[in-house]
Formats: C-alpha cells, sequence, structure tokens
C-alpha cells in the first residue's frame, strides 16, 4: 500500500494570510469564479428596519429546515441584525440588478425600501413582493469566524415565486439565469 503524504501547507496553522499578500489576492480571484446566487437579506424589528445584498447563503439541512447568511461584523446593518433575531432571505430574480446595487451600497435605508414592493410577513420582516424565492427565519445561532458572523437560520415560511428565473454573481459580474 502506497502512502500519500500531506499537501504542505505555506502558512503555520493560526496565522492568517496578509491582507496584501499574493495569496489574498489568488483567494478572492478565485472567490471570483465561484457563482452564487444574489440575495437581499432584511429584517425589521425593535432595533429597525435594514437590509444588505449576499451572495454568501446557502442551506446547511432541510431538518429542520436551516440557512447559513455570512454578515460583516463592520457593516453599518450589524447591529440592527443581531438584535432583531428574525430576517428574510430574499432571493433575486433575472433583472434585479439595480435592486442588489442598492442594498449592497451605501444607499439610505429608506431609499434601498422604497426602490421596490414589499409586505410585511407574520414575523414583521420585509419580503420582496417579486422575489424568485423567500425564506422567513428566526436566527438560532451564530459563530464569528475572521471579519464575519455566520449566522444560523431557521426557516419557518417558504415563498416559491411564479416565475422561474434567478441572478448569481459571476466573475465579478450579474448573470440573469433564464429558463431555456
Amino acid at each position: 500500500m502506497m502512502s500519500i503524504a500531506p499537501a504542505s501547507h505555506p502558512h503555520p496553522a493560526g496565522t492568517a494570510l496578509a491582507a496584501t499578500s499574493p495569496e489574498r489576492a489568488d483567494y478572492r480571484n478565485a472567490m471570483a469564479r465561484l457563482g452564487a446566487a444574489v440575495n437581499i437579506i432584511t429584517t425589521d424589528g425593535p432595533a429597525g428596519r435594514a437590509g444588505f445584498t449576499a451572495s454568501a447563503v446557502c442551506s446547511v439541512t432541510d431538518d429542520p429546515p436551516t440557512l447559513l447568511i455570512c454578515l460583516n461584523r463592520n457593516a453599518s446593518v450589524y447591529p440592527v441584525f443581531q438584535a432583531n433575531g428574525t430576517l428574510c432571505v430574499n432571493v433575486l430574480g433575472a433583472g434585479q440588478q439595480q435592486l442588489s446595487n442598492l442594498f449592497g451600497g451605501k444607499t439610505p435605508m429608506d431609499e434601498r425600501f422604497a426602490a421596490a414592493q414589499w409586505h410585511a410577513s407574520r414575523s414583521g420582516v420585509p419580503v420582496l413582493a417579486d422575489a424568485a424565492a423567500t425564506f422567513e427565519c428566526r436566527v438560532v445561532g451564530r459563530t464569528a469566524v475572521g471579519t464575519h458572523d455566520v449566522l444560523f437560520c431557521e426557516v419557518e415560511m417558504v415563498r416559491v415565486g411564479s416565475a422561474a428565473h434567478g441572478l448569481v454573481y459571476f466573475d465579478r459580474r450579474y448573470h440573469d439565469l433564464l429558463p431555456q
């Protein structure tokens, strides 16, 4: 039986890549090739209403239905999401790039929400009327990793939009996904 030695790692365990290191640039360039759905994450509650654009969203399990969402602790919306404890993942569809850009930038919160039609869910979170799909969630756990918190969100209500289309972010650009 042949033994295979583990690959050597250029950085000892516990050390981080420097912010300007070539490895960090390689990592970011490679991540640009990892296509992802574009989502607007919204909340409303005692701490106020807020929303941000995120591509770092994925399923954890379907029993119980749980998503994970990554949120930068330096984001202006962070304290609102931390305090409210409920949120909605609004999956964007083809043609919603402008809305994604509004929620991904420095646009004032009222202007972000004024750019689309929303309705309040039973838990009070804003739900995008023409989203490809929505997941209304309760945050049930969080883990700090580097600059971000990974939020574990138990899904309490799902809605699937009428049109089968999507919006993904790949190679630092938006791409519409339309049925063939």
